[in-house]
């Protein structure tokens, strides 16, 4: 029930996203993390001028592919940020302050852990224009991430082990993200 209600909840946020940008902002950005690719997973971003140094970035990626029999990452994950910009908006230097919130199934060897993480962050990025519609943007972050899961044998038919958390405290943002300019 929980990640029903999850799943609602992130398509409300991006609704509302896509639905209240031309009423906020002058100007919005798509744009794709070339660092989650080459982990095999799709993801897509946008990001609204809210103001002369303001704006709001949202991303999310989902990724449902195998690696090996023995292996498999299955997550999907939002990532909210509000960020300043000192000079301008999408030119330039930035610090942001972001949240996130992911699903996940992992299996690796014996074991397979289902649940969920949640957290916050900040972090430092700077955009380069190429030209009026494209641009590059590199960022990393920090913070704090909670996870919560269920532990069980093997990846497909096990038994329940237990419950268990874990605090994470270190990166919680890396982008290389190709950006295109929406006007």
């Amino acid at each position: 029930m929980q990640s029903i209600m999850v799943k609602y909840l992130a398509l409300f946020f991006a609704v509302s996203f896509f639905v209240a940008g031309p009423v906020f902002a002058q100007k919005a950005v798509l744009k794709t993390n070339t660092l989650y690719w080459l982990t095999g997973t799709p993801n897509l971003g946008a990001e609204l001028k809210l103001g002369k140094t303001f704006s709001l970035d949202v991303s999310g990626n989902y990724h449902p592919f195998k690696f090996k029999e023995d292996k498999a990452i299955k997550h999907w994950l939002i990532q909210p940020e509000l960020r300043y910009w000192p000079c301008k908006v999408f030119k330039g230097h930035f610090v942001g302050l972001h949240g996130h919130y992911a699903g996940y199934n992992v299996s690796w060897k014996d074991y397979r852990y289902e649940g969920n993480l949640f957290g916050g962050g900040i972090s430092y990025g700077y955009q380069w224009l190429l030209s009026v519609r494209w641009s590059i943007e590199a960022e990393i972050g920090v913070g704090y991430s909670r996870l919560r899961y269920d532990k069980f044998e093997c990846r497909d038919c096990g038994a329940y082990i237990g419950s268990g958390h874990k605090n994470y405290v270190g990166p919680t943002r890396a982008a290389v993200n190709f950006i295109y300019v929406l006007k």
